[in-house]
């Protein structure tokens, strides 16, 4: 039932973003009475941080199955990163119009879960360099560290970071986070003694 509420949500969100969307559109939606959807979600903004909490759990399942996959280290750490920003960038494009919108009504409660959410990433980008290293993939002095200047050096391209124009140019997101993740590749790979 939640899953259901919030297909349903991310549909109205979509279509009349955060500030116009309201509980009864959001029953109606989903095929559930009013009394239902507070069974679940205290209000509109717990149902659209739950959204957001959504779409972190879906990424981060995404980044634990490529730093337990196939390939070298560099390999499945380029991939994490690309992933972490295409994905959230996908999982907004359908109201990427009213982010501006969401994130501004959202702001407090959502950057202390931000806060949580990247510990999470960070830890997981850390595993990765620690595995990499004792192979001479990666040269960094401190795990957690490195991996927090990684997820740092990317954030610019997130999709609450960017503007409505840039939101809706997924080839140009993705040329941009490809020559950012290149150049941080290059500044952890260990380099051959000479």
């Amino acid at each position: 039932m939640r899953d259901l509420i919030l297909d349903a949500a991310d549909r109205l969100l979509g279509r009349y973003g955060y500030q116009k969307m309201t509980m009864d559109d959001l029953a109606r939606e989903a095929g559930v009475s009013k009394r239902t959807l507070y069974l679940h979600f205290e209000g509109k903004e717990a149902l659209a941080l739950a959204s957001i909490d959504r779409v972190v759990e879906r990424l981060l399942e995404r980044l634990r199955a490529i730093r337990e996959g196939e390939g070298a280290p560099p390999d499945r750490l380029l991939k994490m990163l690309l992933v972490r920003v295409l994905f959230r960038f996908d999982s907004v494009r359908d109201y990427y119009q009213s982010l501006d919108d969401l994130f501004a009504a959202l702001r407090p409660a959502y950057l202390a879960r931000r806060d949580a959410y990247f510990e999470v990433e960070a830890r997981l980008f850390a595993e990765l360099l620690q595995e990499g290293s004792p192979l001479g993939a990666f040269d960094f002095d401190d795990a957690f560290l490195t991996a927090h200047a990684l997820l740092l050096a990317t954030n610019a391209l997130l999709p609450y970071s960017l503007s409505v124009q840039e939101l809706g140019q997924r080839e140009e997101i993705e040329a941009k986070a490809s020559r950012i993740v290149a150049l941080l590749l290059d500044g952890v790979q260990a380099r051959p003694s000479s």
